[in-house]
């Protein structure tokens, strides 16, 4: 069965307010697509059953739908991150676990009204940002089955772009709330790093993991964002949590101003792609449209800050997660996965420092280059890659598509992947916009200025329309 209606938050919460929907219609149909779209998409790994849901259904059905901000709002989760009482596999059947509570962040939005879905399929231990490396299935692009849907938020990303969430959740160490989200035409944020409170998510690399929101608009990214930060206070059960700042509120959620100063890098790389330089260079004429400025920045500091983060020894951070699992049992890890962390028990602790020293001097100098504009922007990734790509150079390919993401957490920036465009293929082509920590709101701004701007049609409704014209 094919459903119909709007699942943008602000217009859901419209139809449960006016009785034109109730949660229990909406989750249901919503499970009945979900069920008939998983086979192909490989989305979730766990979807919530009829009697895993009817509890969130009935603590919504004696309370009105305008006691709650996200109130029978649907959301998905990846399954990294805990929900009480359902398995966390974070891809891999041997890890698995039974969580007794939830994620800060996950009992947050369930407070607030929301209703989880299911949760979602990853790449393995959240390593990689393609969306292949799972052992539950390779999730496929939403738009073109040719191409991945991107990871390792993979599954995420496709319960929006597949109109079967309002929102979902993932995670970005490296990128994988972005890619996916420019694969899809979703917005992705990527938060300021501890923003959003880790406690109840596998780690990846734990000072550098990051919450993400995979939403259709930026609005609904920073109405989100702006809910679960209203308290300005760090999460007790997370040492690496941060408060908010109080310039970071829904408030600085405006319209970009005039004379914006955005940077641009003047060693942009497209790997060969014979569109994406063009679409860049519209982006660009869209964002001096809205009032912004390009200025010309180096970007090769960002650049070998990023190199750092695969080839220096937070690897080795990524590898303590599951190093027991490693040495014990390593047939139940992804080949792949073991090739990306093999090197990391060769790192020693003279090397971490001097790597952090380095880091730290990078990240000076990056801070000096971003105090002269007010944010950046560039391509979410410099080619798109495909499925077949990926299975014959499985690491360049990967690699490849983290090109302007790896920098981010490595100096503490927030980030917002933006839809743009489509490339001839249909495939969903995007940019990113990123700045200081704590510009998060402000990024969202000039997200949402440049949605509104092109007006092209959002992912799940566009993903819905077509599906309905074919049907």
């Amino acid at each position: 069965m094919i459903h119909s209606f709007d699942l943008r938050i602000d217009a859901l919460t419209t139809a449960y307010r006016d009785g034109r929907l109730s949660p229990r219609t909406v989750i249901g149909r919503l499970r009945e697509s979900a069920m008939a779209l998983n086979p192909q998409y490989r989305l979730y790994i766990h979807l919530l059953s009829e009697e895993e849901i009817e509890p969130y259904l009935q603590a919504l059905e004696g309370q009105s739908p305008h006691s709650l901000p996200l109130y029978g709002v649907p959301f998905s989760i990846k399954d990294n991150i805990d929900l009480a009482g359902i398995p966390t596999t974070a891809a891999c059947p041997a890890f698995s676990y039974v969580p007794r509570e939830s994620a800060t962040l996950v009992a947050q939005l369930i407070a607030l009204g929301a209703i989880p879905m299911g949760k979602c399929n990853l790449d393995q231990f959240a390593t990689g940002l393609n969306g292949t490396r799972s052992p539950y299935g390779a999730c496929r692009n939403s738009v073109h089955l040719d191409y991945p849907s991107g990871g390792s938020s993979s599954g995420s990303s496709l319960a929006v772009a597949l109109g079967l969430s309002s929102f979902a959740l993932g995670t970005d160490t490296a990128g994988s709330g972005r890619v996916p989200a420019a694969l899809n035409n979703l917005v992705g944020l990527k938060a300021s790093k501890g923003l959003l409170s880790t406690a109840g998510v596998v780690p990846a690399c734990r000072t550098l993991d990051c919450v993400t929101f995979f939403t259709a608009t930026a609005a609904e990214a920073s109405h989100l964002l702006a809910l679960c930060t209203q308290a300005m206070q760090p999460d007790e059960r997370d040492e690496y949590s941060r408060a908010n700042l109080p310039h970071n509120d829904a408030a600085a959620f405006q319209p970009p101003r005039k004379g914006l100063r955005v940077g641009v890098p003047r060693q942009l790389e497209f790997l060969g792609c014979s569109e994406s330089p063009a679409l860049f260079v519209e982006a660009l004429g869209q964002v001096e449209a809205i009032g912004g400025v390009p200025v010309s920045i180096d970007f090769g500091p960002f650049l070998e800050a990023a190199r750092l983060l695969y080839e220096g020894p937070w690897v080795a951070e990524r590898y303590s997660t599951i190093e027991a699992l490693l040495q014990e049992r390593p047939e139940e890890v992804l080949p792949v996965i073991r090739d990306v962390l093999r090197k990391a028990p060769q790192f020693s602790a003279v090397d971490t420092f001097r790597a952090q020293y380095r880091l730290q001097q990078l990240k000076a100098e990056c801070d000096r280059i971003l105090a002269t504009v007010d944010c950046v922007v560039t391509p979410a990734f410099p080619r798109p890659v495909t499925l077949e790509e990926l299975r014959e150079q499985p690491v360049q390919r990967n690699s490849d598509l983290g090109w302007y993401t790896n920098f981010m957490n490595m100096l503490d920036y927030a980030a917002v992947a933006t839809p743009m465009n489509f490339m001839k293929n249909g495939l969903p082509w995007g940019i990113t916009v990123f700045g200081p920590a704590f510009s998060d709101q402000m990024l969202l701004g000039v997200a949402d200025a440049l949605q509104r701007a092109h007006g092209r049609p959002l992912a799940g409704q566009r993903h819905i329309e077509s599906r309905l014209l074919a049907a």
